[in-house]
């Protein structure tokens, strides 16, 4: 039994620890498309059939059910597969559901009007093509009125993350964060909308000071896929777990062990 996570390189391994602790019993297939990475400078259309070939992989090889572990992919994929049709038993998910529910204090299923929350001043940092798609935006007004959303496309960190090279990915999130801030100079919140900025977290929160409450992914969407497979539990699939990447598996298995801090070995898609 396997749920698939996907993502276009390997933030989505930040999401992957956090639901295998959460979930010890679960097995997960990785799926890294690390030979079209980063998706976050690839227009909405490149993004769309990249990720609908990935997911539909993942679904050929026993996923029932599908986490986009990448926010440019569920913000520029996800709501068109869905409307497209979605194959009789499989499920595929994206990753902005658990921060939404976080950040407006609210349950997805939750359909009542727009109120105020907490949070009135929100920075979101994120890839250039969730920045440009504005699903985040869009989705947070279906939910909450009265809060400012300010964006920052945080060019070239992924691909710095990707290549190892974390004092370079340092140094470029700093410089973001400056940029938002004169924009933004005291947001309540700030967004991490992508799989790989948890890495640097703690790099942002001392960039934007400690009253600023930093939303990160992983051990949201951790709780969010522990209740949804409470509630589903046939959606667990019959496929093996196990680490798949469009790329060189050498090298990915590389740079994942550095990820992970532990041994990671991925095969070939």
């Amino acid at each position: 039994m396997a749920v698939g996570i996907f993502d276009s390189g390997l933030g989505g391994l930040t999401v992957l620890g956090a639901v295998q602790k959460r979930l010890p019993e679960v097995e997960f297939l990785y799926y890294a498309d690390s030979a079209h990475a980063p998706y976050g400078v690839r227009d909405a259309e490149d993004i769309y059939q990249l990720t609908k070939a990935a997911v539909e992989d993942l679904w050929s090889r026993g996923c029932d059910l599908v986490i986009l572990a990448c926010n440019t992919a569920s913000a520029a994929a996800l709501r068109r597969m869905q409307e497209a049709g979605v194959p009789k038993g499989k499920r595929v998910l994206g990753v902005f559901v658990p921060l939404i529910e976080a950040l407006t204090e609210r349950q997805w299923g939750d359909n009542s009007p727009p109120r105020e929350v907490a949070a009135k001043t929100v920075a979101l940092f994120a890839t250039p093509a969730t920045v440009a798609s504005r699903a985040f935006q869009r989705e947070l007004a279906f939910r909450a009125i009265g809060v400012d959303v300010e964006a920052q496309a945080c060019g070239g960190v992924v691909d710095a993350i990707e290549e190892g090279d974390m004092i370079l990915a340092e140094a470029l999130v700093r410089s973001h964060v400056d940029a938002l801030k004169r924009k933004m100079p005291h947001p309540d919140a700030a967004i991490l909308g992508c799989t790989h900025y948890p890495l640097l977290q703690e790099v942002f929160q001392d960039a934007l000071g400690p009253d600023v409450a930093v939303f990160s992914q992983a051990s949201l969407v951790a709780e969010s896929l522990a209740h949804y497979l409470s509630r589903h539990q046939g959606m667990l699939g019959t496929g093996a777990g196990g680490f798949l990447t469009t790329g060189d598996p050498g090298r990915v298995s590389d740079r994942a062990t550095q990820f992970l801090r532990r041994q990671i070995t991925f095969a070939k898609a």
